[in-house]
């Protein structure tokens, strides 16, 4: 059994994002390295920063969250600095261990920003884990325990719920009945998707999106609903999860459908992939076609989210009880960027 007095720190571990113009390209170079995209992509992926000042804010957003995880885990009573560290841009996270390890941290948990299991949500982070304690040296790193994953955690359901009530309430009243719910998460390639895990079924990545689609919905008691993908990258040639959100709009647009909320379920902050693929370009699409539109926010600026996090260290480092929605899997701690191989979810 843990207690807190194992831990000195929790590292708040995210993606990252630009913020300047003179960021956009060296940060989606980091994005991108090793995985064959077109310099032309590159370019148009970075007019879309560009539109925003160069600026994502998804760093903003990760520290108002920590401003808020600092005060619940006050309230637990439970003396853990947070530290900030991300995969592709400033703070990178081998500076943040390499900072940890020099203000005296032996040992830290980890909160990763992805509710969900895969390559990119799950065993990257252990990868990104790995790589800093790598680059710290293994003699001088703190020990690093990454949290579970949290896609049907009571308190994300809740938050992604009551955002979509939200939204409905949004809707012009005499479209509101005929609304579709559509929830969005982002795309990866079907040759990962296919991946058999250890129960010999498909990679556990879209079942989770799926599975907290289903909860949420519940929740709103919405009982008809969609899952579509959005922000897909790479090669035409590579299939990936379909269909892309725009094309869904199309096609509810034939079936007469009068307005949509979608919830970007797939993602805890409003990044730029968020703000663009859908408050832009979703939203275009459903103007032109003359169909009412309005986004529902992301869990991370609800008060929820925040206490969620602090769920999950305590029943980690106070053996407080598991709280989950499904019975679907979803990976237990590992330490220094070892996989729970076991889960199969990744």
């Amino acid at each position: 059994m843990n207690s807190s007095e194992d831990f000195d720190a929790l590292l708040y571990l995210s993606f990252g994002g630009p913020e300047g113009h003179d960021e956009v390209r060296p940060f989606l170079e980091n994005v991108t390295r090793g995985r064959d995209v077109p310099p032309e992509r590159l370019d148009e992926v970075a007019e879309h920063y560009h539109h925003f000042g160069g600026v994502s804010p998804l760093n903003r957003l990760n520290r108002d969250i920590m401003g808020s995880l600092e005060g619940e885990l006050a309230e637990r009573g439970l003396k853990l600095p947070v530290y900030f560290g991300n995969r592709n841009w400033h703070p990178m996270v081998e500076d943040t261990v390499e900072r940890m390890a020099a203000d005296g941290v032996r040992k830290a948990l980890v909160f990763a920003t992805s509710a969900w299991g895969g390559y990119s949500g799950c065993r990257q982070y252990h990868e990104d884990i790995a790589r800093a304690r790598a680059a710290v040296g293994e003699d001088r790193a703190p020990e690093l325990v990454k949290l579970r994953q949290f896609y049907d955690h009571p308190l994300f359901v809740a938050a992604n719920a009551d955002a979509v009530t939200k939204a409905y309430a949004e809707l012009a009243e005499q479209s509101r009945s005929g609304a579709r719910l559509v929830f969005t998460a982002h795309s990866v390639p079907l040759s990962a998707e296919e991946r058999a895990g250890a129960d010999g079924r498909p990679h556990w990545y879209s079942r989770q999106v799926h599975e907290a689609a289903r909860l949420v919905a519940e929740a709103v008691g919405v009982s008809d609903y969609d899952v579509v993908w959005q922000s897909r990258s790479g090669p035409p040639s590579i299939p990936w999860l379909e269909p892309d959100v725009c094309d869904h709009l199309d096609q509810l647009h034939g079936r007469e459908v009068p307005a949509v909320v979608v919830s970007p379920l797939g993602f805890v902050s409003d990044h730029l992939e968020v703000v663009w693929d859908l408050d832009n370009e979703a939203a275009e699409r459903a103007s032109e076609l003359g169909m009412g539109f309005v986004r529902a926010a992301t869990a991370g600026t609800d008060p929820r989210y925040a206490r969620m996090i602090g769920e999950l260290v305590s029943e980690h480092v106070e053996d407080h009880r598991v709280r989950k929605l499904s019975p679907l899997v979803e990976a237990g701690c590992a330490a220094n960027g070892r996989l729970c191989v076991a889960q199969g979810c990744c």
